[in-house]
């Protein structure tokens, strides 16, 4: 069972908190799921950043500023600590190839993310909760880390008792119209889900400049 928080309040708080690093970078991070795409997000109702000064508030102009912004849009759209975030870069670092493309198939390789790209989750903060609670399966194993490093070939799916939870209640329905990205596949009355390719620069979408963040780190 997914448990979001115990009353009324501390779930508006958890939607406050989050809707402000939007409104903090100025750009949607999608991270309440389907409230991002309604009347009342934060970004509709306030586009400008939180506090007592947010419409006045002018964007560092700095280049490290700047870079520092995009790493920080990036990490919060992911939900990456800053610990596992360094660890992409150095990983990448020492890889031949473009870096902006290593670093997003790191990022969009997290079981976390692709279980949202999947459609089996509205955002990925509750697909993270979804795979800690266990629901997961990769290659026939339960797999509980949300940073695990998904490949090609990998078969994922959801545990047959996980199925009749509330979470996973309307799925079946609500994906008949979601369109995959191409590096993956989903059996969509099955829910069985395979990578068969890798995720690419352009597929990770508007979320920030990754160039920007390689010379954060690169300091």
């Amino acid at each position: 069972m997914v448990v979001v928080c115990v009353n009324q309040e501390e779930y508006n708080m958890i939607i406050k908190a989050k809707c402000k690093k939007c409104r903090r970078f100025g750009q949607k991070l999608f991270l309440k799921g389907e409230r991002c795409f309604s009347q009342k997000c934060a970004m509709v109702k306030r586009p400008y950043p939180p506090g007592v000064h947010g419409k006045s508030f002018k964007k560092r102009s700095s280049e490290y500023g700047l870079q520092l912004i995009e790493k920080q849009k990036v990490r919060n759209t992911y939900g990456v600590s800053e610990k596992q975030f360094k660890k992409y870069f150095k990983e990448i670092k020492i890889q031949k190839g473009n870096k902006e493309e290593l670093f997003a198939q790191n990022i969009e390789s997290r079981l976390d993310n692709v279980i949202f790209r999947l459609g089996l989750a509205c955002s990925r903060s509750l697909a993270r909760q979804i795979v800690s609670h266990g629901h997961i399966l990769v290659n026939g194993r339960k797999v509980d880390i949300p940073s695990y490093k998904v490949k090609k070939n990998d078969v994922i799916k959801i545990k047959e008792k996980s199925k009749n939870i509330t979470i996973f209640k309307d799925l079946k329905t609500l994906l008949k119209k979601y369109e995959l990205p191409v590096w993956l596949s989903l059996d969509k009355e099955k829910l069985e889900a395979k990578i068969i390719g890798k995720p690419s620069l352009e597929e990770m979408g508007k979320v920030g400049e990754l160039s920007m963040i390689i010379e954060y780190y690169s300091r």
